[in-house]
Protein backbone atom coordinates (compact mmCIF):
# COMPACT_ATOMS: atom_id res chain seq x y z
CA UNK A 1 0.00 0.00 0.00
CA UNK A 2 0.87 3.27 -0.61
CA UNK A 3 -0.82 5.54 1.72
CA UNK A 4 -2.32 8.88 0.57
CA UNK A 5 -1.06 12.14 1.88
CA UNK A 6 -2.35 13.66 5.37
CA UNK A 7 -5.05 16.02 4.83
CA UNK A 8 -5.82 18.17 7.63
CA UNK A 9 -7.85 15.83 9.95
CA UNK A 10 -6.84 12.73 7.98
CA UNK A 11 -6.03 9.57 9.62
CA UNK A 12 -2.54 7.73 8.70
CA UNK A 13 -2.13 4.35 7.65
CA UNK A 14 1.64 3.76 8.08
CA UNK A 15 1.90 -0.07 6.54
CA UNK A 16 3.37 -0.45 3.27
CA UNK A 17 2.48 -3.51 0.87
CA UNK A 18 3.12 -3.09 -2.68
CA UNK A 19 -0.48 -4.62 -3.77
CA UNK A 20 0.66 -4.44 -7.70
CA UNK A 21 3.57 -6.67 -7.45
CA UNK A 22 1.36 -9.36 -6.56
CA UNK A 23 -1.08 -11.32 -8.83
CA UNK A 24 -4.84 -10.50 -8.22
CA UNK A 25 -6.87 -12.69 -6.78
CA UNK A 26 -8.75 -15.15 -8.73
CA UNK A 27 -10.71 -17.30 -5.75
CA UNK A 28 -12.52 -16.62 -2.24
CA UNK A 29 -9.53 -18.26 -0.50
CA UNK A 30 -7.08 -15.45 -2.37
CA UNK A 31 -9.38 -12.45 -1.63
CA UNK A 32 -10.13 -13.49 1.81
CA UNK A 33 -6.27 -13.71 2.89
CA UNK A 34 -5.96 -10.26 1.42
CA UNK A 35 -8.71 -9.10 3.56
CA UNK A 36 -7.07 -10.59 6.36
CA UNK A 37 -4.22 -8.29 5.27
CA UNK A 38 -6.28 -5.11 5.22
CA UNK A 39 -7.14 -6.36 8.89
CA UNK A 40 -3.89 -6.64 10.28
CA UNK A 41 -2.92 -3.36 9.12
CA UNK A 42 -6.00 -1.67 10.13
CA UNK A 43 -6.44 -3.36 13.89
CA UNK A 44 -2.62 -2.17 14.83
CA UNK A 45 -3.87 1.35 15.59
CA UNK A 46 -7.31 0.80 15.45
CA UNK A 47 -7.73 2.29 19.07
CA UNK A 48 -5.69 5.55 17.83
CA UNK A 49 -7.33 6.22 14.81
CA UNK A 50 -10.99 5.60 17.02
CA UNK A 51 -9.98 7.90 19.67
CA UNK A 52 -9.00 10.60 16.58
CA UNK A 53 -12.20 10.40 15.05
CA UNK A 54 -10.60 11.76 11.57
CA UNK A 55 -11.97 11.26 8.00
CA UNK A 56 -10.51 8.13 6.74
CA UNK A 57 -8.85 8.55 3.69
CA UNK A 58 -6.17 6.40 4.00
CA UNK A 59 -8.48 3.74 5.39
CA UNK A 60 -10.57 4.08 2.20
CA UNK A 61 -7.27 4.47 0.23
CA UNK A 62 -6.30 0.94 1.16
CA UNK A 63 -9.66 -0.87 0.36
CA UNK A 64 -8.76 0.61 -3.17
CA UNK A 65 -4.93 -0.45 -3.42
CA UNK A 66 -5.98 -3.45 -1.86
CA UNK A 67 -8.79 -4.12 -4.99
CA UNK A 68 -11.02 -4.76 -2.24
CA UNK A 69 -13.91 -1.74 -3.79
CA UNK A 70 -13.61 -3.59 -7.00
CA UNK A 71 -14.62 -6.88 -5.33
CA UNK A 72 -18.00 -7.40 -6.82
CA UNK A 73 -16.49 -5.85 -10.37
CA UNK A 74 -16.52 -7.66 -13.99
CA UNK A 75 -12.90 -9.23 -14.28
CA UNK A 76 -12.92 -8.04 -17.75
CA UNK A 77 -12.14 -4.22 -16.03
CA UNK A 78 -9.77 -5.18 -13.48
CA UNK A 79 -12.65 -6.12 -10.91
CA UNK A 80 -12.19 -9.32 -8.85
CA UNK A 81 -15.56 -10.69 -10.39
CA UNK A 82 -16.66 -12.22 -6.73
CA UNK A 83 -20.29 -12.83 -5.68
CA UNK A 84 -21.95 -12.01 -2.39
CA UNK A 85 -20.91 -14.96 -0.32
CA UNK A 86 -17.17 -14.00 -0.68
CA UNK A 87 -17.89 -10.53 -0.22
CA UNK A 88 -19.94 -11.14 3.39
CA UNK A 89 -16.97 -12.79 4.62
CA UNK A 90 -14.11 -9.80 3.11
CA UNK A 91 -16.46 -7.46 5.27
CA UNK A 92 -16.52 -9.57 7.81
CA UNK A 93 -12.74 -10.17 7.90
CA UNK A 94 -11.87 -5.80 7.71
CA UNK A 95 -14.67 -5.42 10.26
CA UNK A 96 -13.09 -7.46 12.66
CA UNK A 97 -9.46 -5.17 12.14
CA UNK A 98 -11.60 -1.80 12.48
CA UNK A 99 -16.05 -2.15 12.81
CA UNK A 100 -16.06 1.52 10.56
CA UNK A 101 -14.06 0.36 7.60
CA UNK A 102 -16.24 -2.69 7.46
CA UNK A 103 -19.28 -0.41 7.51
CA UNK A 104 -17.57 1.39 4.55
CA UNK A 105 -16.79 -1.43 2.69
CA UNK A 106 -20.20 -3.37 3.17
CA UNK A 107 -22.10 0.25 2.00
CA UNK A 108 -19.69 0.64 -0.80
CA UNK A 109 -20.23 -2.88 -2.81
CA UNK A 110 -24.21 -2.93 -1.78
CA UNK A 111 -24.64 0.57 -3.60
CA UNK A 112 -21.49 -0.76 -6.34
CA UNK A 113 -24.31 -3.29 -6.52
CA UNK A 114 -27.23 -1.64 -6.59
CA UNK A 115 -27.44 -0.93 -10.35
CA UNK A 116 -27.73 -4.59 -10.81
CA UNK A 117 -30.95 -4.71 -8.32
CA UNK A 118 -32.71 -1.77 -9.50
CA UNK A 119 -31.12 -0.71 -13.50
CA UNK A 120 -32.03 -2.03 -17.08
CA UNK A 121 -29.01 -4.43 -18.29
CA UNK A 122 -27.90 -1.71 -19.89
CA UNK A 123 -27.52 0.98 -16.78
CA UNK A 124 -26.25 -2.54 -15.35
CA UNK A 125 -23.28 -2.57 -17.89
CA UNK A 126 -21.92 1.26 -18.09
CA UNK A 127 -22.01 1.63 -14.04
CA UNK A 128 -20.23 -1.43 -13.40
CA UNK A 129 -17.84 -0.83 -16.61
CA UNK A 130 -17.24 2.98 -14.89
CA UNK A 131 -17.27 2.05 -11.68
CA UNK A 132 -14.81 -0.56 -11.62
CA UNK A 133 -12.28 0.88 -14.35
CA UNK A 134 -12.74 4.45 -12.03
CA UNK A 135 -12.59 2.43 -8.63
CA UNK A 136 -15.08 4.35 -7.24
CA UNK A 137 -16.10 4.17 -3.69
CA UNK A 138 -19.31 4.62 -3.26
CA UNK A 139 -21.39 6.62 -0.44
CA UNK A 140 -25.24 6.89 -0.44
CA UNK A 141 -28.18 9.34 0.94
CA UNK A 142 -30.91 6.93 1.24
CA UNK A 143 -32.05 7.05 4.91
CA UNK A 144 -35.83 6.01 4.54
CA UNK A 145 -36.83 7.58 8.16
CA UNK A 146 -36.23 10.94 6.96
CA UNK A 147 -38.56 12.91 4.40
CA UNK A 148 -38.24 11.84 0.83
CA UNK A 149 -35.82 13.82 -1.52
CA UNK A 150 -37.83 16.40 -3.88
CA UNK A 151 -37.34 15.18 -7.81
CA UNK A 152 -38.50 17.43 -10.38
CA UNK A 153 -39.02 16.68 -13.80
CA UNK A 154 -37.18 19.02 -16.35
CA UNK A 155 -36.75 17.74 -19.64
CA UNK A 156 -34.08 15.81 -20.32
CA UNK A 157 -32.92 15.55 -16.73
CA UNK A 158 -34.28 15.10 -13.51
CA UNK A 159 -33.70 17.72 -10.15
CA UNK A 160 -32.91 16.81 -6.76
CA UNK A 161 -33.58 18.61 -3.77
CA UNK A 162 -33.94 18.50 0.08
CA UNK A 163 -31.93 16.99 3.14
CA UNK A 164 -30.73 13.84 4.95
CA UNK A 165 -30.17 13.03 8.47
CA UNK A 166 -27.23 10.03 7.42
CA UNK A 167 -24.77 10.11 4.57
CA UNK A 168 -22.56 7.20 4.73
CA UNK A 169 -18.95 7.67 3.34
CA UNK A 170 -19.79 11.29 2.37
CA UNK A 171 -16.43 13.18 1.94
CA UNK A 172 -14.61 9.87 1.69
CA UNK A 173 -17.07 9.01 -1.63
CA UNK A 174 -16.65 9.75 -5.11
CA UNK A 175 -20.13 8.82 -6.15
CA UNK A 176 -23.30 9.27 -3.91
CA UNK A 177 -26.85 7.38 -5.01
CA UNK A 178 -29.77 9.58 -4.37
CA UNK A 179 -32.96 8.35 -3.89
CA UNK A 180 -36.05 10.53 -3.68
CA UNK A 181 -39.93 10.96 -5.21
CA UNK A 182 -41.02 12.20 -8.35
CA UNK A 183 -43.68 14.98 -7.88
CA UNK A 184 -47.08 14.72 -8.13
CA UNK A 185 -46.50 10.92 -7.82
CA UNK A 186 -45.43 8.22 -5.59
CA UNK A 187 -42.60 6.94 -7.85
CA UNK A 188 -39.01 6.39 -6.45
CA UNK A 189 -36.12 7.23 -8.27
CA UNK A 190 -32.46 6.46 -7.73
CA UNK A 191 -29.10 8.04 -9.32
CA UNK A 192 -25.43 7.99 -8.76
CA UNK A 193 -24.29 11.33 -8.91
CA UNK A 194 -20.67 12.89 -8.56
CA UNK A 195 -19.92 13.72 -4.80
CA UNK A 196 -17.36 16.46 -5.26
CA UNK A 197 -20.38 19.38 -6.45
CA UNK A 198 -21.82 22.34 -5.20
CA UNK A 199 -25.30 20.69 -4.84
CA UNK A 200 -24.02 18.39 -2.65
CA UNK A 201 -23.08 19.84 1.06
CA UNK A 202 -21.98 17.22 3.91
CA UNK A 203 -21.95 18.76 7.22
CA UNK A 204 -19.51 16.67 9.07
CA UNK A 205 -21.97 15.88 12.32
CA UNK A 206 -21.40 12.64 12.72
CA UNK A 207 -20.58 12.55 16.48
CA UNK A 208 -22.15 9.37 17.96
CA UNK A 209 -21.01 6.65 20.66
CA UNK A 210 -19.64 3.92 17.92
CA UNK A 211 -19.15 3.71 14.38
CA UNK A 212 -16.91 6.64 14.78
CA UNK A 213 -14.81 6.86 11.17
CA UNK A 214 -17.61 6.03 8.77
CA UNK A 215 -18.51 9.26 7.55
CA UNK A 216 -22.46 9.14 8.13
CA UNK A 217 -23.40 12.68 8.94
CA UNK A 218 -26.42 14.57 7.47
CA UNK A 219 -25.83 15.74 3.60
CA UNK A 220 -28.33 18.76 1.87
CA UNK A 221 -28.51 18.27 -1.78
CA UNK A 222 -29.89 21.24 -3.62
CA UNK A 223 -30.55 21.34 -7.44
CA UNK A 224 -28.36 17.99 -7.91
CA UNK A 225 -29.42 17.69 -11.82
CA UNK A 226 -29.06 13.57 -13.48
CA UNK A 227 -29.54 12.99 -16.87
CA UNK A 228 -33.18 10.88 -17.05
CA UNK A 229 -31.52 8.44 -18.96
CA UNK A 230 -29.55 7.62 -15.75
CA UNK A 231 -32.45 6.81 -13.71
CA UNK A 232 -31.79 3.66 -12.38
CA UNK A 233 -34.44 1.29 -13.86
CA UNK A 234 -36.44 3.93 -16.25
CA UNK A 235 -36.74 3.50 -19.74
CA UNK A 236 -38.59 6.77 -21.20
CA UNK A 237 -39.11 8.32 -17.92
CA UNK A 238 -41.45 4.89 -16.78
CA UNK A 239 -40.04 2.45 -14.36
CA UNK A 240 -39.46 -0.89 -15.34
CA UNK A 241 -40.12 -3.44 -12.03
CA UNK A 242 -39.64 -6.60 -11.03
CA UNK A 243 -39.46 -8.39 -8.04
CA UNK A 244 -35.76 -8.18 -8.48
CA UNK A 245 -35.93 -4.70 -7.36
CA UNK A 246 -36.97 -5.60 -3.48
CA UNK A 247 -33.71 -7.61 -2.81
CA UNK A 248 -31.76 -4.48 -1.93
CA UNK A 249 -33.49 -4.93 1.67
CA UNK A 250 -32.07 -8.65 2.33
CA UNK A 251 -28.70 -7.76 0.56
CA UNK A 252 -28.03 -4.61 2.88
CA UNK A 253 -29.43 -7.11 5.98
CA UNK A 254 -26.44 -8.66 5.37
CA UNK A 255 -23.84 -6.88 4.95
CA UNK A 256 -24.86 -5.71 8.58
CA UNK A 257 -24.48 -9.23 9.65
CA UNK A 258 -21.46 -9.45 7.86
CA UNK A 259 -19.69 -6.52 9.88
CA UNK A 260 -21.79 -6.98 13.39
CA UNK A 261 -19.94 -10.50 13.53
CA UNK A 262 -16.83 -9.29 11.91
CA UNK A 263 -16.54 -6.49 15.12
CA UNK A 264 -17.82 -9.20 17.33
CA UNK A 265 -15.11 -11.92 15.87
CA UNK A 266 -12.56 -9.04 16.55
CA UNK A 267 -13.36 -8.14 19.87
CA UNK A 268 -12.71 -11.98 20.78
CA UNK A 269 -9.69 -12.51 19.71
CA UNK A 270 -8.29 -9.32 20.83
CA UNK A 271 -9.76 -10.41 24.19
CA UNK A 272 -8.07 -13.59 24.16
CA UNK A 273 -5.06 -12.24 23.04
CA UNK A 274 -5.00 -9.92 25.72
CA UNK A 275 -5.92 -12.65 28.05
CA UNK A 276 -3.26 -14.78 27.26
CA UNK A 277 -0.38 -12.32 27.50
CA UNK A 278 -1.87 -10.12 30.30
CA UNK A 279 -4.54 -10.79 32.00
CA UNK A 280 -3.52 -12.05 35.83
CA UNK A 281 -4.86 -15.18 37.50
CA UNK A 282 -7.90 -14.10 40.39
CA UNK A 283 -5.13 -14.74 43.43
CA UNK A 284 -7.48 -17.01 44.66
CA UNK A 285 -8.29 -19.09 42.20
CA UNK A 286 -5.38 -21.20 42.55
CA UNK A 287 -4.00 -21.39 38.99
CA UNK A 288 -0.60 -19.64 37.66
CA UNK A 289 -2.00 -18.48 34.33
CA UNK A 290 -5.31 -16.73 33.27
CA UNK A 291 -5.71 -19.54 30.32
CA UNK A 292 -6.42 -22.01 33.35
CA UNK A 293 -9.12 -20.71 35.11
CA UNK A 294 -12.33 -22.40 34.46
CA UNK A 295 -14.20 -19.01 34.26
CA UNK A 296 -11.70 -18.34 31.45
CA UNK A 297 -12.38 -21.37 29.51
CA UNK A 298 -16.15 -21.56 30.02
CA UNK A 299 -16.41 -17.78 28.87
CA UNK A 300 -14.28 -18.20 25.71
CA UNK A 301 -15.60 -21.12 24.30
CA UNK A 302 -19.36 -20.12 25.43
CA UNK A 303 -18.44 -17.16 23.11
CA UNK A 304 -16.98 -18.78 20.25
CA UNK A 305 -19.41 -21.22 20.07
CA UNK A 306 -22.37 -18.61 19.62
CA UNK A 307 -20.32 -16.93 17.00
CA UNK A 308 -19.47 -20.29 15.39
CA UNK A 309 -22.87 -20.95 14.94
CA UNK A 310 -23.97 -17.77 13.98
CA UNK A 311 -21.41 -17.70 11.26
CA UNK A 312 -22.49 -20.98 9.79
CA UNK A 313 -26.25 -19.52 9.68
CA UNK A 314 -24.79 -16.10 8.13
CA UNK A 315 -22.78 -18.38 5.11
CA UNK A 316 -25.94 -20.92 4.59
CA UNK A 317 -28.26 -17.97 4.20
CA UNK A 318 -25.69 -15.87 1.91
CA UNK A 319 -25.28 -19.00 -0.43
CA UNK A 320 -29.36 -19.21 -0.46
CA UNK A 321 -29.84 -15.30 -1.54
CA UNK A 322 -26.75 -16.36 -4.36
CA UNK A 323 -29.64 -18.24 -6.15
CA UNK A 324 -31.42 -15.51 -6.12
CA UNK A 325 -28.93 -13.09 -7.63
CA UNK A 326 -27.73 -15.53 -10.04
CA UNK A 327 -31.71 -15.89 -11.47
CA UNK A 328 -32.44 -12.31 -10.96
CA UNK A 329 -34.84 -11.59 -13.75
CA UNK A 330 -36.83 -14.85 -12.47
CA UNK A 331 -37.22 -14.11 -8.58
CA UNK A 332 -40.69 -14.65 -7.33
CA UNK A 333 -42.27 -13.11 -4.44
CA UNK A 334 -42.55 -16.17 -2.58
CA UNK A 335 -39.08 -16.50 -3.42
CA UNK A 336 -38.08 -13.13 -1.99
CA UNK A 337 -40.33 -13.55 1.13
CA UNK A 338 -38.70 -16.95 2.15
CA UNK A 339 -35.16 -15.94 1.68
CA UNK A 340 -36.11 -12.59 3.69
CA UNK A 341 -37.53 -14.60 6.44
CA UNK A 342 -34.27 -16.19 7.01
CA UNK A 343 -31.93 -13.07 6.60
CA UNK A 344 -34.24 -11.42 9.38
CA UNK A 345 -33.67 -14.96 11.40
CA UNK A 346 -29.61 -14.12 10.91
CA UNK A 347 -30.10 -10.79 11.49
CA UNK A 348 -31.68 -10.92 14.80
CA UNK A 349 -29.09 -13.15 16.32
CA UNK A 350 -26.07 -11.75 14.94
CA UNK A 351 -27.37 -8.98 16.95
CA UNK A 352 -27.36 -10.40 19.96
CA UNK A 353 -24.34 -12.46 19.88
CA UNK A 354 -22.27 -9.66 18.95
CA UNK A 355 -23.72 -7.54 21.62
CA UNK A 356 -23.28 -10.55 24.40
CA UNK A 357 -19.67 -10.89 23.46
CA UNK A 358 -18.46 -7.30 23.01
CA UNK A 359 -20.60 -6.53 26.25
CA UNK A 360 -19.30 -9.77 28.06
CA UNK A 361 -15.30 -10.04 27.33
CA UNK A 362 -14.28 -7.81 29.84
CA UNK A 363 -15.47 -10.67 31.98
CA UNK A 364 -11.99 -12.25 30.72
CA UNK A 365 -9.61 -9.56 30.72
CA UNK A 366 -9.85 -8.05 34.16
CA UNK A 367 -10.41 -4.47 35.64
CA UNK A 368 -6.83 -3.16 34.02
CA UNK A 369 -8.30 -3.36 30.86
CA UNK A 370 -10.94 -0.99 30.92
CA UNK A 371 -7.80 1.72 30.44
CA UNK A 372 -9.46 3.99 27.72
CA UNK A 373 -5.90 3.55 25.80
CA UNK A 374 -6.88 0.20 25.39
CA UNK A 375 -10.19 1.17 23.61
CA UNK A 376 -11.73 -2.42 24.18
CA UNK A 377 -14.87 -0.48 24.48
CA UNK A 378 -14.86 0.40 21.06
CA UNK A 379 -16.41 -2.63 19.96
CA UNK A 380 -19.68 -3.14 21.43
CA UNK A 381 -19.74 1.15 21.16
CA UNK A 382 -19.88 0.11 17.29
CA UNK A 383 -22.18 -2.36 17.67
CA UNK A 384 -24.92 -0.72 20.08
CA UNK A 385 -24.89 2.47 17.98
CA UNK A 386 -25.38 0.26 14.18
CA UNK A 387 -27.76 -2.37 15.84
CA UNK A 388 -30.22 0.48 16.47
CA UNK A 389 -30.80 0.99 12.75
CA UNK A 390 -33.97 -0.93 13.20
CA UNK A 391 -35.91 -2.78 16.21
CA UNK A 392 -34.56 -6.40 16.00
CA UNK A 393 -37.50 -7.14 17.56
CA UNK A 394 -39.50 -6.52 13.91
CA UNK A 395 -37.18 -9.20 12.38
CA UNK A 396 -37.83 -11.68 15.22
CA UNK A 397 -41.68 -11.37 14.21
CA UNK A 398 -41.05 -12.21 10.99
CA UNK A 399 -40.04 -15.44 11.51
CA UNK A 400 -42.66 -16.06 13.99
CA UNK A 401 -45.77 -14.81 11.83
CA UNK A 402 -43.73 -16.99 9.07
CA UNK A 403 -43.70 -20.12 11.31
CA UNK A 404 -47.29 -19.50 13.35
CA UNK A 405 -49.25 -18.13 10.18
CA UNK A 406 -47.15 -18.84 7.48
CA UNK A 407 -47.34 -15.24 6.53
CA UNK A 408 -44.18 -14.29 3.96
CA UNK A 409 -42.97 -10.22 4.93
CA UNK A 410 -44.14 -7.84 2.52
CA UNK A 411 -41.45 -6.01 0.58
CA UNK A 412 -40.54 -2.38 2.59
CA UNK A 413 -37.25 -0.32 3.10
CA UNK A 414 -36.86 -2.57 6.54
CA UNK A 415 -38.10 -5.87 5.56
Amino acid sequence: MTTTENRPGSTTVTEVIDWSAAPTPSDEAGWLERARAVRRILERDAAARDRAGATPYDEVALLKEAGLVTLLGPVEHGGGGQEWPTAYRVIREVAAGDGSIGQLLGYHLLWFWAARLVGTPEQIEAVEADATRNRWFFGGAVNPRDQDLRIRDDGDEIVYDGRKSFSTGSRVSDVTVLEGVLEGTDTHVFAIVPSAQDGIVFHDDWDNIGQRLTESGSVTITDVRVPWASAAGFVDKVFQPRVYNTLNVPTIQLVFVSFYLGIARGALETGAEYTRTVTRPWLHGGHDRAVDEPYQLDLYGDYQSKLWAAEALADAVAAEGLALHRDAWNVTAQQRGEHEVRVAAVKARATEVALEITGGIFEGLGARATAAGLAFDRFWRNIRTHTLHDPVAYKRREVGARLLRDELPEPTWYS
